[in-house]
């Protein structure tokens, strides 16, 4: 498999399952990816991600860059290799990383200088300075070897001005064009020689017309999927929701469409029904380091006293390996604890969950019942 393919198989409304065909195997969509940004899905090995039915999983350019540094991994042949993970592996290009160095006065922060070349900024462990182009950035990605990459683009605030909204579009625009021009010189090939698909993304904040407009240009270029970026950054679920619905017949339809950052169960719902066929977040594994664990009846946080004598599992009807062997209780008495063990148990769960959901999701789309499925999953979930 040296080529980059999506086809579509089932449909129901805008919602479909698909399948995904990268150089480390095939995907099976809509697909929630987990985050393992430094080549690490905190407090989980790649057997055991494997035994939980993970697909693909993301890394982060901007952190790997930083450390262990690409020297390293190109020495390791690859991220693949470096962290003994065989299946897919996207990687972010770390816009939403380095612009956050400059939160809260739109980049005039004095760790972040934004040109129209790329951005100037210091290093968040030792204030050095770097330099991230749209072509240094592909390049990056090249050495680390994934099988799906990302342009660098700008991440503006939820609540920029439309004329901030308006330039960050335009330069991210610009300079997607720029990363597909390096990359197809290199041949869409990483350094080991397989293909790598690249994406490009959709800004605009909340902007129904930047959006619009965003979402055409992105969409006329010929990338391998198409991205939409800077939601779920702080916007209101309606926003959200809106403008997944304004920009989706924008959208090519042979093409894998990706929400980033959005991982709660009810967001991935909402985002399969609108078309989406990718995600990822880290509120899966965040959530789980401080106890709190999603049920199809909602959450559960276990730090809270009830259940240190609750012998039931998280929930009986879920197969990891902490519902098949402990109890609330124990689980309880381990986060209470801060116990490492509790923290690797309540993540195996989440991730879990999140896969099981997808696997039901796929089956719903292809018997033509998602839309049943949601309104039951919600319906038990909310209460």
């Amino acid at each position: 498999m040296d080529k980059f393919t999506f086809t579509i198989e089932a449909e129901e409304g805008k919602a479909r399952v698909g399948q995904i065909t990268t150089p480390h195997g095939k995907i099976d969509t809509p697909v929630f990816m987990p985050v393992g940004t430094l080549g690490s899905v905190k407090t989980v090995s790649p057997a055991e991600l494997a035994e939980l039915k993970v697909q693909i999983i993301l890394a982060n350019n901007y952190h790997l860059y930083l450390r262990p540094g690409l020297e390293i991994i190109r020495q390791a042949k690859g991220i693949h290799n470096f962290m003994s993970w065989e299946k897919p592996i996207l990687t972010d290009s770390g816009g939403f990383q380095v612009f956050s160095l400059g939160k809260g006065n739109k980049g005039d922060h004095n760790l972040v200088k934004i040109k129209d070349d790329g951005v100037e900024f210091r290093s968040h462990l030792d204030g050095t300075k770097h330099l991230f182009t749209p072509e240094g950035v592909i390049k990056m990605q090249e050495t680390i070897g994934a099988d799906i990459i990302m342009c660098f683009d700008e991440c503006a605030p939820h609540d920029s001005t439309f004329e901030y909204a308006q330039r960050a579009m335009e330069r991210t625009h610009g300079w997607a064009k720029q990363a597909l021009s390096f990359h197809e010189k290199q041949g869409r090939l990483s350094e080991y020689g397989h293909y790598q698909a690249l994406f490009g993304i959709i800004q605009g904040v909340i902007f129904d017309k930047l959006r619009l407009e965003s979402a055409k240009y992105i969409s006329s270029l010929p990338f391998d999927g198409i991205a939409i970026g800077g939601l779920s950054v702080g916007e209101e679920k309606i926003d959200m929701h809106r403008t997944l619905d304004l920009i989706e017949p924008s959208l090519p339809r042979e093409k894998p469409r990706y929400l980033m950052g959005v991982g709660s169960p009810e967001d991935l719902l909402e985002g399969v029904e609108r078309g989406i066929d990718m995600f990822d977040c880290v509120l899966a594994t965040r959530i789980a380091r401080n106890g709190t664990v999603w049920t199809k009846l909602g959450r559960l946080n276990l730090n809270n006293a009830k259940y240190s004598s609750d012998f039931k599992p998280i929930e009986l009807e879920c197969d990891c390996s902490a519902c098949q062997q402990f109890s609330r209780a124990y689980i309880s008495h381990l986060i209470r604890e801060k116990e490492i063990l509790g923290i690797r148990l309540t993540t195996l769960h989440n991730l879990r969950f999140l896969m099981k959901l997808m696997e039901q999701v796929r089956v719903a789309i292809r018997e033509k019942r998602f839309k049943k499925f949601k309104e039951e999953f919600l319906h038990n979930f909310e209460k």
